[in-house]
């Protein structure tokens, strides 16, 4: 019996310590166990675009970029994305970026020339490398970080978001027989493929894609290039042109960029900042495999239901314009000491994925299409 009065006693005792003890923590670490989660901080991004809203493969592009930004965050980070001219004009969404009135733009980088003739070589270069080529340049050959290093000055974060792969030559409203063809040629046609045309005598402008219907419609312009048979079924040119030329050796592989911020970047925790960037790699590849998919399809209908005449460039005509891209891109490499950092990583890797294409790609499309 005095056994068991001791052991009672001594487990009051131990609740009365317990208690105590309890007692005598500070109240941080009581709560430390028992308070709530603090709720997570949320972002609203706006993003702006040079495409018309919902515009099949560019538009919806960038839409899906801030869709999976939204699903991947859990929507911790939501994107509002706006067509070209509903927030600012097409090719001003640079510069609001630059200056926050968007935290992200979609579009290209030789649109931005103006700025610097150097940023072209990360959207397209005449006769240059296609779009596998092209990623793995960028996210393999060290491109990527000289593209960062040219908009860095300008506090905007660059990354590849899409890629629409070898495109058209254009649509013109006559034929083109020879380089004299060219020459007063007034035709939408953007970045070093303007200037090549410049040099062989024709009259290259730059009008956001929204506008070229109209501007071959009335007659202020000869001849546009846009994208491929995807795009451009879309925007009805077989309305306004029926002659519709390939190879696109203006562009041959052309990367959309999206553009950020880096001071609203640099304000995201680093799980967002990780999301923005892989879901700008996925779109990055989905684009590229949208276009594939639905080019040939498109093209067909060009030509079954509108009658439209697809033509191949002569080869004399191929031939000078290669050599004034050669001119062109030579000249732009000399103009200041990074752009010839640039051109020069460019030019080696384009060299040598070249070689190993010869012997992988040519050699199996040789085989497989005898």
């Amino acid at each position: 019996m005095k056994r068991r009065e001791f052991l009672k006693g001594a487990g009051v005792g131990a609740l009365v310590v317990g208690a105590s003890a309890l007692s005598g923590c500070g109240k941080d670490e009581v709560s430390a166990e028992t308070k709530p989660a603090a709720p997570r901080e949320t972002f609203e991004w706006k993003m702006v675009t040079t495409w018309p809203k919902n515009f099949p493969g560019l538009g919806t592009s960038a839409e899906k970029l801030a869709q999976l930004i939204g699903e991947m965050s859990g929507g911790r980070l939501t994107v509002k994305v706006y067509g070209a001219g509903e927030l600012v004009p097409a090719l001003d969404i640079f510069d609001a970026v630059k200056q926050g009135g968007a935290e992200m733009g979609h579009g290209a980088a030789y649109y931005w020339k103006s700025k610097s003739d150097t940023f072209q070589f990360f959207s397209t270069v005449p006769f240059g490398m296609n779009a596998e080529e092209m990623n793995s340049w960028l996210h393999h050959g060290g491109g990527l970080e000289l593209w960062k290093e040219a908009y860095a000055p300008h506090g905007i974060i660059p990354a590849a978001a899409g890629n629409t792969g070898v495109q058209m030559a254009g649509w013109f409203n006559k034929e083109i027989n020879s380089l004299e063809d060219l020459k007063g040629l007034k035709m939408r046609i953007p970045g070093l493929g303007g200037e090549v045309l410049k040099r062989a005598g024709g009259t290259p402008v730059n009008k956001p894609g929204g506008e070229l219907f109209l501007a071959m419609q009335t007659g202020a312009l000869d001849a546009t290039e846009w994208v491929g048979p995807y795009n451009d079924l879309a925007f009805g040119f077989y309305k306004v042109a029926k002659h519709y030329y390939y190879p696109g050796w203006h562009e041959p592989g052309t990367t959309l960029e999206a553009i950020i911020n880096q001071e609203a970047y640099e304000k995201l925790p680093a799980d967002l900042q990780s999301i923005v960037i892989n879901a700008c790699r996925v779109v990055n590849q989905d684009m590229l495999n949208e276009y594939t998919a639905r080019n040939q399809d498109a093209l067909e209908s060009l030509v079954n239901e509108h009658g439209v005449d697809v033509r191949r460039l002569p080869d004399d005509v191929l031939k000078r314009l290669r050599e004034l891209s050669d001119d062109v891109v030579a000249e732009l490499a000399e103009t200041d000491p990074f752009a010839r950092r640039v051109f020069e990583s460019y030019d080696t890797f384009r060299r040598k994925v070249a070689k190993w294409h010869d012997i992988s790609e040519r050699a199996y499309f040789e085989v497989r299409d005898a």
